[in-house]
Parts: C-alpha cells; sequence; structure tokens
C-alpha cells in the first residue's frame, strides 16, 4: 500500500481506513460467501461481484452499471452475477476507489474530482475550461491522451481502466444572488470536488471554496453552513438541490470525467474469457452512461425550470482570464503547458 494513499482528506488515519476495509470486507463477505481461488475455480462456480457508485438509482452511472451487469451475465451465461451498489451504500467514492485497490469492491464510477487524491494526473481534465463541448471532451479522453491517463490510473489504484464517462457540464448555482461574474462570487461558501484544481479555480475566482462529502451537501445547504455548490444539471434535479437553492449561472467551467474501474485483483481471478467480457461490458457500460447524461442532462433542466430555479447565461470570457493563473501554478505538475494546449487546440 503506498503512504500517498492516506493522505485523501476524507481518509484521516490508518485506522479509519483499516476499520472501513474491515466493514466493507465483511459485508461484501456476506453478500458473496467463498471466493475462487484460481482462474479454474470459477469454471465451477458461481461468481458475485459488487461494484459500487456514490449516487442514486436513477444517475447515469446506474445505467451505465445496470448495462454492466447485463452483457457481463449475458457474456458469461450467468456465472457471474452482478449486484450493484447504489447510493454509497458502500462508502463515497474515495473509500470506493480503496475498496477496488485492494479487491474488496470489484467495480466502482469514480469522478475525476474525487479521484485526484489518488491520481493527481486526472486534475489535467479539471482544469476550468479546457473542454469546449461534449464532442472535444470525449475526442480528447478516447485518445492517445485519455488512454495514457488510463494507464496511470491503473497503476495508481491497481485496478483495470475500463473507459470513461462523464458526470456532466458543471455550472454555479446559490441561494444568494445570481453570479454574473466573478465578481458577484466574492464571499459566497462553494462547494466544489477534492480537486486541488477546483479548489484553486473557485479561490481564485473569488468564492470561499470548500470540499464537503457529497451526501452531506444537502443538509450543509440547508442549514446555512454553505450557500451553494457546482454541479451538473442532472445532480442538481436528482440530489433535489433545487429545494436548497434558487440561482443557477451557467458558467459550463468543467466538464466532468469520470471513470469506470475494475479491480486487478479481482480480474486476474478470472478465466481469459471472462476477462474478455469484462471489457466488453466496461466498454457498453461507459457508453450507456455516456448516453444517459446526456438525455437525463437534457431533461433536467426543463424540470428545473419548472422547479423555479433561476438560469442566468454569463460572458465565461472574464471567468476564462481570470482562472489563468490556475493553469501558471499547475501545468508543471500535469504534464506542462505543451500537453495542455494540445488538449485544447484537439
Amino acid at each position: 500500500m503506498s503512504l500517498t494513499i492516506l493522505s485523501c482528506p476524507k481518509i484521516k488515519s490508518l485506522t479509519k481506513l483499516l476499520a472501513f476495509l474491515l466493514v466493507i470486507s465483511c459485508i461484501c463477505c456476506q453478500k458473496e460467501g467463498n471466493k475462487p481461488s484460481s482462474p479454474e475455480s470459477t469454471l465451477t462456480q458461481k461468481i458475485i461481484l459488487k461494484v459500487a457508485q456514490n449516487s442514486n438509482i436513477n444517475h447515469p452511472y446506474q445505467k451505465g452499471l445496470e448495462k454492466f451487469k447485463e452483457v457481463l451475465e449475458k457474456e458469461t451465461k450467468g456465472a457471474i452475477e452482478v449486484q450493484i451498489f447504489p447510493n454509497a451504500q458502500l462508502g463515497n467514492e474515495e473509500q470506493e476507489a480503496v475498496g477496488v485497490k485492494f479487491g474488496i469492491i470489484d467495480a466502482t464510477i469514480i469522478s475525476s474530482g474525487n479521484l485526484a487524491p489518488f491520481v493527481p494526473e486526472i486534475d489535467l481534465f479539471n482544469l476550468p475550461f479546457i473542454f469546449r463541448n461534449l464532442e472535444h471532451f470525449y475526442r480528447v479522453l478516447d485518445g492517445p491522451v485519455g488512454q495514457w491517463m488510463g494507464r496511470i490510473i491503473e497503476k495508481k489504484l491497481n485496478c483495470i481502466f475500463l473507459g470513461y464517462c462523464s458526470f456532466g457540464i458543471r455550472n454555479t448555482w446559490n441561494s444568494k444572488k445570481p453570479v454574473l461574474s466573478p465578481d458577484d462570487l466574492q464571499g459566497l461558501k462553494i462547494r466544489v470536488m477534492a480537486s486541488p484544481i477546483l479548489l484553486s479555480t473557485f479561490n481564485t475566482l473569488g468564492a470561499q471554496a470548500t470540499t464537503m462529502s457529497w451526501n452531506e451537501l444537502y443538509s450543509a445547504l440547508q442549514q446555512g453552513v454553505l450557500d451553494g455548490a457546482e454541479c451538473s444539471m442532472s445532480d442538481l434535479y436528482l440530489e433535489r438541490f433545487y429545494e436548497v437553492t434558487k440561482y443557477v449561472s451557467l458558467t459550463k467551467h468543467l466538464i466532468g470525467a469520470a471513470v469506470l474501474i475494475f479491480s486487478k485483483k479481482r480480474y486476474e481471478t478470472l478465466p481469459p474469457a471472462w476477462q474478455t467480457a469484462v471489457l466488453k461490458a466496461g466498454h457498453e457500460a461507459v457508453l450507456s452512461a455516456r448516453k444517459a447524461e446526456e438525455e437525463m442532462s437534457a431533461h433536467a433542466f426543463e424540470e428545473l425550470k419548472k422547479k423555479g430555479l433561476q438560469f442566468f447565461d454569463v460572458d465565461t470570457q472574464p471567468f476564462r482570464q481570470k482562472a489563468l493563473p490556475v493553469y501558471k501554478k499547475y501545468a508543471s505538475k500535469l504534464g506542462g503547458m505543451d500537453l495542455i494546449n494540445q488538449i485544447i487546440n484537439q
């Protein structure tokens, strides 16, 4: 185990991490029974895989994992059963990533922001305004840069990288006032993902940026601990944040990259044919999640307007200009400006 994994802000001590792993291991063992000890033994035993995601059952992540289950069970003729655990039942995203690393959870979808504490290089994709649109986003992630990043993820988390989907085009929202320029962010307490890039971005823009567990965000907004946050249309709708906020500024500062990963420890116990089935199921899962996110985002936007949220188009150029110091600050840690410009110009 690498000591760097303990630097994740959500895992404050070795004792807490070990306790979490023990609890999840017990839960999973109750669900599964004995694990196969070799690829040969899998041919005579039914295998149960535990896959987890942090959002509710209507989220695009869930649609992706349901496709993973459908394809993998079909390809193995029912010899593998996939059990899906939504709503952070097996921990938050950081804990799910740890579970995959140690082979306690078989697969998960994790956002780039919550992956960054383990794989700092992924923050390359969290640079503000680096992607022009979804077409550009997927062209980069499905191309050489995205595949290079996939190999890094595999090494850092001892996993099999299965592909990218998206957790949407992210906008800024709060309960206090419309944000039409960076100056309007002054003094607003805004929750962002656990990414140093995003923290730096919103602090540079003038907000008081903070991280917080996704599952604690609603109550923090309800109690006035925070003024707002930034997320996709889908999350804004599915998590019912429209009940605790009012103003949505279409900053489109980030297109969120999410990664589907599979435990290498589990993968190596499977016979070659089933390993191939995992790769196929993973590919179809990310495509399904991508489609679900685009459809849900469009639907959510219409529903949120009906809920009374106020939406504001903004000129993003002042935001882009003010965020430039973030590029200068982190470029050397993220492959340099040549790599960043390669992405921008792709």
